[in-house]
């Protein structure tokens, strides 16, 4: 299938991924959208001409009016302007008498029928004739049958609506979507299935991947009905043909043809559309992004590289599947993760699955709890009258305990509410606006009021309201910034006699989840001194995530403010964080309690000291092996300093010099490794080794020891078994031990 044209080559996508070449299976890259762009200039400039020679326009695409049932169905120009068009032709007068080279009846015979049409409408009619002329276009240029029948099937509804002033509608026997769930649903269903026990920094990685792969399927360029059969010939070709005319009507052709309604590929077709792209998607994804590794970004770099096809791989088991729970329409009522996976620090299988070899000589994680013991101690508090209750006045209690008590009792609500333009006035909303802002001009003084009014009643911005007996009683008021990835708190507040309540915590909590489920994740607000300590409790922070590209221009700056951005998890209800907290306080204490009961054992005391004993072996002290102590291994001590300095020196230069030593030369960066400071709670690296070894911070052998093989241990922690970095440790490692045993530190 050749390109459409005006869609260009492609380009590097939104996840950085390089596309294919479109016609075998690729991305849509930025030739699509550099298509439509032109397309919307050319509309633009169209709409804006006067309208004479908008008349003359649509002219061309109406039929004859004139006395005498003339059959013509356009108006022709006895003079047809240039190819290509001059550029001085938009200036050409217009002559509604001027007669049709195909009737000879006026301009005018044909567009008497638009004289009373608003501008609104007759803009809308020459947005369709620009589309009707590109796949005019198309139609000749394309050489592929299936593809070339589908435009000019579109060709024909588009000029039919502009003869009957309609909208265009497709004429199908379904509608989307054509199959449930959609595979947006299945892919959200596989993270949910696989990944939902994970940290939230993990988790949000995962997502990142999810949306990520999504993105790619929507621009992906699927290969016609023709190309398929020589690929797979016994595929079933007559169910690809409807999935492939029913992408380039409902998702490629709307993509520059913006009069036809538009759908996300991934959100009306399902499983079936999904199978018959996958394999070669996934494969031409990774085969590019390999080939073009150094040119992705540093940030996307290990995420694309080492997580996404791990992420692609466990997907494709999925998907082709015959038993798989995630293609369920009932998947989320029916399905309770028990033994899920574990992507990112060390991989678990579920007790049914067979372990390999290889995987049971894999050391368990230090810190691992048995999953028999946590479902032990989940169920002694399953029930909520066995977790202690506090009261609201304990410095225990959650800040927004009292707050969210109130709400389950229905005396707080808590409501988004903004004013608008295009809906009909409602008078409770408005009279809530009117009460936010005497709560915010009360509350913040040094506000001009004609300001918080402008802001308060702005259809841009919205806000939500705290509602107590009928009344509002505080409020944030925001404004969305979804193109952006942000939102900005403009004001905060809630009414003198009201604070001290947890309410401004349970009022941020539900602002929280109301962002997640927009699918907005950062807020940034300019908070002066004496909001920076409230929002810094709500865990805002100076530290803005957001780049700085992505909000200059766009939030308002305000002098003596301090800027501070708060990052959202959306796997954390906020709503009810304070309550999960407390259940797993509880889980650790009863942990804690279990473990303690296991050695709470008391032993005699011991006499030898008594004897004249001096030095006795810490193993043979009772009790001391239940407690978790294990003898460190014998080895050669050096107990001059400056031998012990030098041996250290020579043995780090050649590890540092080692061609698999790359990764661990400096501490691992925030950016590269999303997540790495919450699953590695102590990071080495060969840089902070070399500075203390400078200092002489390694005053014995086992310090120096410790902290190599710290690097190694955190590698295998953070990173899957087959990606390069668990690779090159392994192979250091054994290096690292090689030269350790040749200077005489360690026995051989």
């Amino acid at each position: 299938m050749s390109d459409p044209p005006l869609q260009g080559s492609p380009a590097i996508g939104a996840a950085g991924l390089v596309p294919a070449a479109p016609g075998a299976g690729g991305t849509e890259g930025s030739g699509a959208a550099g298509g439509s762009a032109r397309i919307a200039v050319k509309k633009a400039q169209l709409r804006s001409s006067p309208r004479p020679k908008k008349l003359e326009k649509l002219g061309v695409y109406s039929s004859c009016k004139a006395e005498g049932a003339c059959k013509c169905n356009g108006w022709k120009s006895q003079n047809p302007p240039p190819t290509p068009p001059q550029t001085d032709q938009q200036s050409n007068a217009v002559n509604l008498q001027e007669p049709c080279r195909s009737c000879s009846h006026t301009l005018g015979d044909h567009v008497t029928h638009l004289e009373n049409v608003s501008e609104e409408e007759m803009n809308r009619l020459l947005g369709i004739v620009l589309d009707v002329e590109y796949l005019y276009t198309c139609v000749h240029k394309e050489e592929d049958a299936d593809t070339k029948q589908v435009y000019f099937s579109l060709f024909k509804l588009l000029r039919k609506s502009i003869l009957q002033m309609g909208k265009p509608m497709l004429e199908a026997q379904e509608s989307p979507p054509f199959e449930k769930p959609s595979i947006e649903q299945g892919v959200n269903n596989f993270v949910q299935y696989k990944f939902s026990h994970l940290p939230s920094k993990e988790r949000q990685t995962i997502m990142e991947l999810a949306k990520m792969f999504l993105n790619q399927i929507n621009y992906w360029q699927l290969e016609t009905p023709s190309q398929r059969r020589q690929r797979v010939p016994n595929d079933d070709a007559a169910g690809y043909k409807a999935n492939y005319t029913r992408w380039l009507c409902y998702c490629n052709v709307p993509q520059f043809c913006d009069s036809l309604p538009r759908y996300e590929t991934t959100q009306i077709f399902g499983r079936t559309l999904l199978r018959s792209v996958f394999t070669v998607m996934r494969k031409q994804l990774l085969e590019q992004a390999r080939q073009e590794k150094d040119k992705l970004p540093p940030e996307k770099r290990t995420l694309i590289l080492t997580h996404f096809p791990k992420f692609l791989s466990m997907l494709e088991e999925e998907v082709y599947s015959h038993s798989s729970p995630i293609w369920s329409q009932d998947f989320l009522a029916g399905y309770l993760p028990l033994y899920p996976y574990v992507l990112l620090v060390g991989e678990k299988r579920k007790p049914t699955e067979p372990l390999h070899h290889e995987e049971n000589k894999r050391p368990r994680v230090v810190g691992d709890i048995p999953m028999d013991l946590i479902n032990e101690v989940m169920a002694t508090i399953t029930d909520p009258a066995a977790i202690p209750e506090t009261s609201l006045l304990s410095a225990h209690s959650a800040r927004d305990e009292a707050a969210r008590l109130e709400e389950r009792r229905g005396v707080i609500e808590f409501h988004v509410i903004g004013n608008s333009l295009n809906q009909k006035p409602n008078k409770r909303i408005l009279m809530w606006l009117v009460g936010l802002q005497n709560v915010f001009s009360h509350q913040l003084p040094r506000m001009p009021k004609e300001y918080i009014t402008r802001l308060v009643f702005d259809p841009k911005h919205k806000t939500l309201s705290l509602i107590k007996d009928g009344r509002v009683i505080g409020g944030i008021c925001f404004r969305m910034f979804p193109s952006q990835g942000f939102t900005e708190i403009v004001f905060c507040a809630v009414t003198s006699n009201e604070q001290v309540k947890g309410y401004g915590t349970h009022l941020m909590n539900h602002l929280k989840e109301y962002h997640i489920k927009h699918e907005i994740l950062n807020f940034l607000t300019y908070a002066d001194e004496y909001a920076i300590g409230y929002f810094k409790k709500q865990g805002f922070s100076k530290d803005i995530k957001v780049p700085k590209a992505k909000y200059v221009g766009y939030i308002k700056d305000y002098e003596g403010a301090t800027l501070m951005g708060c990052e959202l998890n959306p796997s954390i209800p906020y709503t009810e964080f304070s309550v999960i907290i407390k259940k797993q306080k509880e889980i650790i204490k009863k942990l804690i309690e279990r473990k303690q009961a296991q050695i709470r054992k008391v032993y005699p005391g011991l006499s030898c000291f008594k004897d004249g004993v001096r030095q006795i072996p810490i193993e043979s002290i009772p009790g001391i092996r239940e407690t978790g102590w294990k003898p460190v291994g014998k080895g050669k001590e050096l107990k001059d300093p400056d031998q012990l300095y030098s041996t250290l020196k020579t043995i780090l230069q050649h590890v540092k010099s080692h061609q698999n030593a790359w990764p661990f030369m400096e501490p691992v960066k925030k950016t590269e490794a999303p997540g790495y400071y919450q699953v590695i709670r102590f990071p080495m690296d060969l840089k902070t080794m070399s500075e203390r070894l400078k200092s002489r911070y390694y005053t014995t052998r086992k310090l120096f020891m410790a902290d190599m093989q710290r690097i190694f241990t955190n590698c295998r922690e953070y990173n899957p078994p087959e990606s390069e970095y668990y690779k090159c440790a392994n192979l250091l490692e054994k290096f690292f031990y090689t030269k350790i045993k040749e200077a005489g530190l360690i026995e051989k």
